[in-house]
C-alpha cells in the first residue's frame, strides 16, 4: 500500500552536503522530464523582470529566483523534512515537535510507503534528497508546461509502482499534473469535517492537517496496514474516522480538529 501527498510551498532551508546532482533520484524514467522543467525553471528565474511574474512571487519572495538558480548545486534533505507548513508539521507531531520525533522505524516505512509528487521533480519517495525551489503546481512555465511534461513522464512510472492500492491524498491542482492511470488500483481521500448535526462538510486549512495526522498514525503505527480495515482502525486511533465514499474510487477522512484546534 502506497501513500501519496503533495508538496508544500513552503520549505525549509539548509541541509546536508550531497547535491541533486550527486543523488540519484528514484524512478529515473521520469529524469528526462525533470531536466526539461528544470531548464525552463532556471531560463524564467534568470529574468528578474519576468521571472516574479510568471513564478507568482511577491515582493518578499524574489529572493527565490536565485534559490531555483542555485538548486542544481544547493544543500539537499530528505523531501518529508524539506516540505513544511501544515500537513508536514502534523507528520512530525507539530512545530515542537511535541509529541514526539518520528522514529527510525517511522522513517524506513515512510521510505517504503509514501511518495510525494514535487512540480519539480515529479514523483519522489518521502525519504530522497532534494535542494530548496520555488515552483507552485499552478505556474505556466514557459518551455514546459507542467500540465503537458508531467502527466505523459507519470504513466509508466504509476504502472511499474506494484505496491498494491495507493490512497491519493494530493490536492486537485496536484492530481491534474500527474493522474493516475483507471486501471491502476487507488483511491481519492476527501476530507471533512462532522458538524453537530451530523453533516459532512468538506474542509481547507484542517483538510491539510488531517491528512499529515493520517500519514503519522500510519507511519508510527506497529505493524503497515494492508487493507483498508487496517487503515480505519489506525485513523480511529489517530482521532479520525475512515469512511467508504458513496462515489466510486474516494474513500472520506473524517476529522474533529477544528474543534480541537479552535
Amino acid at each position: 500500500m502506497l501513500f501519496l501527498l503533495p508538496p508544500s510551498e513552503t520549505k525549509a532551508i539548509g541541509g546536508g552536503g550531497l547535491t541533486v546532482q550527486q543523488v540519484a533520484l528514484t524512478f529515473g524514467g521520469l529524469n528526462a522530464a525533470r531536466d526539461r522543467v528544470y531548464l525552463a525553471l532556471a531560463k524564467v528565474s534568470a529574468k528578474p523582470k519576468v521571472g516574479p511574474k510568471v513564478l507568482k512571487l511577491s515582493p518578499k519572495q524574489v529572493g527565490d529566483l536565485q534559490v531555483n538558480l542555485a538548486a542544481q548545486t544547493a544543500p539537499t534533505m530528505r523531501a518529508m523534512e524539506r516540505y513544511t507548513g501544515t500537513l508536514y508539521d502534523a507528520i512530525h507531531g507539530g512545530i515542537s515537535g511535541a509529541d514526539g520525533a518520528l522514529s527510525d522505524a517511522a522513517w524506513q516505512r515512510a521510505k517504503e510507503s509514501v511518495l510525494i509528487q514535487s512540480s519539480l521533480f515529479g514523483l519522489i519517495p518521502a525519504t530522497d534528497l532534494i535542494p530548496n525551489y520555488r515552483l507552485s503546481s499552478s505556474v505556466a512555465l514557459p518551455g514546459a508546461p507542467l500540465k503537458t511534461v508531467w502527466p505523459q513522464a507519470h504513466e509508466p512510472i504509476f504502472r511499474r509502482l506494484n505496491q498494491g492500492l495507493i490512497l491519493d491524498l494530493r490536492s486537485k491542482a496536484y492530481v491534474a499534473l500527474a493522474p493516475i492511470p483507471a486501471d491502476v488500483p487507488s483511491v481519492w481521500v476527501e476530507v471533512v469535517s462532522r458538524e453537530s448535526d451530523g453533516q459532512l462538510r468538506a474542509l481547507n486549512h484542517f483538510n491539510k492537517r488531517a491528512k499529515g495526522l493520517f500519514i503519522r498514525a500510519i507511519l508510527r503505527a506497529e505493524t503497515a496496514p494492508e487493507t483498508l480495515v487496517d487503515l480505519a482502525v489506525i485513523a480511529k486511533k489517530a482521532g479520525l474516522e475512515l469512511l467508504e465514499s458513496p462515489n466510486p474510487g474516494e474513500l472520506i477522512l473524517v476529522t474533529d480538529q477544528i474543534k480541537k484546534a479552535g
